[in-house]
Parts: structure tokens; sequence; C-alpha cells
């Protein structure tokens, strides 16, 4: 089943997504920037997992404003055939977006929204971790690179939408599920209740 989202919708994700991807290199999240800081750096202490933000997610050179140069978009409605067809264009560009191949293999803690795809005995034992609250459910995915496929060595105790802390082992591997297209894995080691910090 092909889902066919307006327009609207699918270029302000992908305006979304080209602010993160210009943004400079974010530095690791904080108590008072829950879901991403900019600039600077933290040093890790050996044995400890990398706080990251999603902007870090982004390889730095991806433009998935590319298909919209030099196009007038005032003059397209969604029941325009052009419409459909950037529509489309825009859909791959999003289910195809690059992952920052240099977070492969780090070991990193991220805050973000679970959205459940398996659940057993009340616990979730699969979900996908957004940047923002809806995505995948009242709102169209965001594009792949920042769409993270979870799987907790343990089962989680959330539901759907709740913030929570995922710590584990990133991995640059697609999955295709229902509800997105994933750019990154983690083997969840810990999935705890955002409070608000990182510690």
């Amino acid at each position: 089943m092909t889902l066919r989202l307006p327009l609207s919708f699918l270029l302000a994700v992908v305006i979304a997504s080209s602010a993160l991807a210009a943004e400079p290199s974010p530095s690791a999240t904080s108590p008072t920037n829950p879901l991403g800081g900019k600039a600077g750096s933290e040093k890790v202490a050996p044995g400890q997992p990398r706080v990251i933000s999603w902007e870090e997610l982004v390889p730095k050179d991806w433009d998935p404003m590319k298909e919209l140069k030099g196009m007038d978009l005032s003059k397209l409605d969604d029941s325009d055939p052009r419409a459909n067809e950037l529509l489309m264009k825009l859909q791959d560009v999003s289910n195809n977006a690059p992952t920052n191949t240099a977070m492969n293999g780090v070991e990193v803690k991220i805050p973000g929204f679970i959205v459940p795809l398996e659940e057993n005995k009340g616990e979730v034992t699969e979900f996908l971790l957004v940047p923002y609250f809806g995505a995948c459910i009242h709102t169209p995915p965001p594009p792949a690179n920042q769409i993270l496929h979870v799987r907790p060595k343990q089962g989680a105790k959330f539901r759907a939408m709740d913030t929570v802390w995922v710590t584990g082992k990133l991995q640059t591997l697609r999955n295709d599920s229902m509800m997105g297209v994933s750019g990154y894995h983690i083997t969840a080691d810990s999935v705890t209740k955002y409070t608000g910090g990182a510690k």
C-alpha cells in the first residue's frame, strides 16, 4: 500500500531536515537543551556512552532541498500532476536520506519519542525512535537519517510517544517498517524514562 501524503506536509519535513543539515556540528544534549545543542564538544568518560543530538545523525553535506531548487512551488496544489511527481521525488529523498557513517559503531545515548512496532505482554520489544512528538503517527515520517530502529535487550514498559533515553551501539543499518524507513539501528542496552538530564 502506498501512502499519499499532502505535498505541504512532506515539504515541511524536508525543509526541517535541510535546516538540520545546514547547522554547524552540535554539542551533546544537555539538561537545558534536551533534544540537541549547537557547537562545542564534551569529553566522554571511558566506558560511557556519548550523549548525542539528532543533528549529529545528518551528514553535513546532505542537501534535501536540491530537488526543489529553481521551482516555483506557489503554482502547485495537491491536485496538480506535477505536485504528485514532486511528492514522489521528495518521498524518495526522505526514505533514502544518507546516514553519518562516522556514527557507525559509536556507543550513544539519545533522547526521543517512541513509535511502537512490536509489543509482548505489555512491553515494547521493537520501536522507532523519532526526534519530535507525532512523527510517523500524526505527521509524515522524518527522513531516514532522523529515525532509529530500536530493539531493546529487555522489553520496555512504555507507550506510543513516550519520551525516553535510549543507550546502545549505533549502527548505520536501514530498516523499512510500516511506520517509516530508518537509517540507523540500536540494540538498546537500556531504554529509560526521559527526565530532562543525561545522567
